[in-house]
């Protein structure tokens, strides 16, 4: 694999920079893989850190394992209802602006990874069943048939981009599914979790009023799609379980459009980095890569390590619903406090030999991507069933994939993933 220009010029000593001016989230080091120092410092010196001044206004940086599940699992204290991400002051007013222009309000999305208890388990239960094992039984040779068609698709000794025609055309295929979304225009279901995340100039759209429109055309079509699936019999397609739950069948439209923000990014981003991710680390570490060839049973744990080692959302935010002390720090009411699961992974009290790839590690479940507590992944064993599938599929069919460079990765401090990766299958 040959490194880019991008890695190249990224040159900085963290451990120089003094701790009250250390911002953990600037999104630089993401994109150019540089993240991890600064946790190891924060973990070493300042577990639990605070940033007064950011572009994302001051936020706390929990950055050790047993905190993180401290924080995570601790709801009362700490509420989900004000946003889990960090998003720029200016990226909330320009869209806001920008909505308004449109002769749109924007409101305030409440899906229920942003709500609380009740609520939360209230809105979760009714899409509950469509991730059950039942289900998922139902599902698993419907995503090894198409599995396999996008597979055989793929050019022999011609560079690819893996991203595009593999990841995202995976977790494309699988979302329509479990939306009863319109198969051939799948595609609009990766283009929109892209536009609803990143800012404009890094993603689908470069300016803010084309993404308040697209947005807005995004939300057109999933309230007529409620309507309907309201009007028709109770299906098993997430957007009917909504419809017809006596607990969400008159959720309010900030809360619909919140729940579909929800499932189109949850339902794309973490199994579409994930089978990137998977490739760009058996390639970088060609010994995992033969164990895997050697013993594919080793997949569900090759899997595993992958979500711990290039976990597919770096955090999940919480705000402080009282002072809480934490580790001698004292934690104000309505400070933000980002849980670092991208940190907590790497955490050596927790996880033996962290900076190590190794595919059949004992706990191998042993992570913290798919979150804790209450707001733990209510898709986690779908996405695990998903990536094992795609790799049970790609063994059967490949002996050989070579990543060619290293990959333009998303402009994100939020997700890891990548833009694009070039790879080719070589000729036997």
């Amino acid at each position: 694999m040959k490194m880019t220009k991008q890695l190249q010029d990224v040159v900085e000593d963290v451990n120089a920079i003094p701790l009250e001016k250390l911002n953990p989230a600037r999104r630089d080091r993401f994109v150019n893989a540089t993240e991890l120092p600064v946790f190891e410092r924060l973990r070493r010196e300042d577990p639990v850190h605070f940033t007064p001044e950011s572009e994302f206004g001051p936020y706390w940086s929990i950055t050790l394992w047993d905190d993180i599940r401290a924080v995570g699992t601790n709801h009362r204290d700490f509420t989900s209802t004000q946003n889990i991400d960090l998003k720029s002051i200016e990226e909330k007013n320009r869209l806001e602006e920008a909505m308004q222009a449109l002769g749109h309000e924007r409101r305030k999305n409440v899906g229920f990874i942003t709500m609380d208890p009740p609520e939360h388990t209230k809105h979760r239960k009714a899409v509950a069943p469509a991730v059950a094992p039942s289900n998922l039984s139902k599902m698993a040779p419907i995503m090894r048939e198409r599995a396999g068609v996008i597979l055989d698709a793929l050019p022999i000794g011609e560079p690819f981009d893996w991203v595009d025609r593999v990841s995202k055309e995976m977790t494309a295929t699988v979302l329509a599914t479990l939306l009863d979304f319109p198969f051939e225009e799948r595609r609009k279901l990766t283009y929109w979790s892209d536009l609803l995340m990143f800012e404009p100039g890094h993603g689908p759209v470069t300016s803010w009023e084309q993404k308040a429109e697209e947005t807005i055309k995004c939300y057109q079509v999933f309230e007529e799609l409620w309507e309907k699936r309201r009007n028709a019999q109770p299906g098993y397609d997430l957007i009917s379980m909504l419809a017809h739950h006596p607990d969400t069948c008159e959720m309010t439209l900030e809360q619909y459009r919140g729940t579909i923000v929800l499932l189109i990014i949850g339902g794309n981003d973490t199994t579409r980095n994930t089978i990137s991710s998977s490739l760009y680390l058996l390639d970088k570490y060609p010994e995992e890569f033969a164990k895997l060839k050697a013993n594919p049973e080793l997949v569900m744990p090759m899997v595993s390590e992958t979500l711990r080692f290039h976990p597919p959302v770096n955090f999940m935010s919480r705000v402080a619903n009282r002072d809480i002390e934490l580790r001698g720090k004292t934690i104000k009411e309505g400070d933000r406090v980002v849980m670092w699961y991208a940190s907590g992974n790497h955490d050596a009290s927790a996880i033996e030999e962290p900076e190590v790839f190794n595919i059949d590690r004992e706990r191998a479940r042993r992570h913290l991507s798919f979150g804790v507590g209450i707001h733990t992944c209510l898709g986690s064993r779908l996405a695990e069933m998903q990536l094992a599938i795609v790799w049970e599929e790609i063994l059967k069919r490949f002996s050989k994939i070579e990543v060619l460079e290293e990959p333009e990765r998303i402009y994100s401090n939020f997700l890891h993933g990548f833009e694009s990766m070039k790879v080719i299958i070589p000729k036997e």
